[in-house]
């Protein structure tokens, strides 16, 4: 299942997306992701929480690698349960015209790994056109 949490930028979702993998951590059976743009804002995520920040990984310019880069880190660590991706937009070359491939590629990527997905979008889903929102839920 992919969760979209979207609203415009400043409305707190990085902090609902934070509070949600905190919560999330304590309860899964298997491991949680935090992938970030830049290492700002993690001193209130979950010690148990794997963070990533994605400029330490300047080669992932575009949403096939940023995919791959999904793939490849399920392929090291098959316990991985939970992965949310905090402001998408600013992540390798996603924009609002490249998001609907980019989200039917994460639910590809979920329904296969049975991997619940959580991505925060600086956007209404007035903005988003384009994106097939089924099997997804808007938070």
């Amino acid at each position: 299942m992919v969760n979209l949490i979207t609203g415009p930028k400043g409305s707190g979702k990085t902090q609902q997306m934070i509070e949600l993998a905190n919560k999330a951590v304590k309860t899964s059976n298997g491991n949680v992701v935090l992938i970030k743009k830049s290492h700002k804002e993690t001193l209130s995520v979950d010690f148990n929480i794997r963070a990533i920040c994605m400029t330490d990984y300047a080669d992932i310019k575009n949403a096939d690698k940023f995919v791959g880069f999904l793939y490849g880190m399920v392929a090291g660590n098959s316990d991985i349960e939970t992965i949310f991706i905090d402001s998408i937009l600013k992540q390798a070359d996603i924009t609002l015209d490249s998001l609907p491939n980019f989200i039917d590629a994460l639910k590809r990527f979920s329904a296969d790994n049975k991997i619940e997905m959580y991505i925060s979008i600086s956007a209404t889903k007035d903005e988003m056109s384009g994106v097939d929102f089924s099997d997804c839920k808007i938070l």
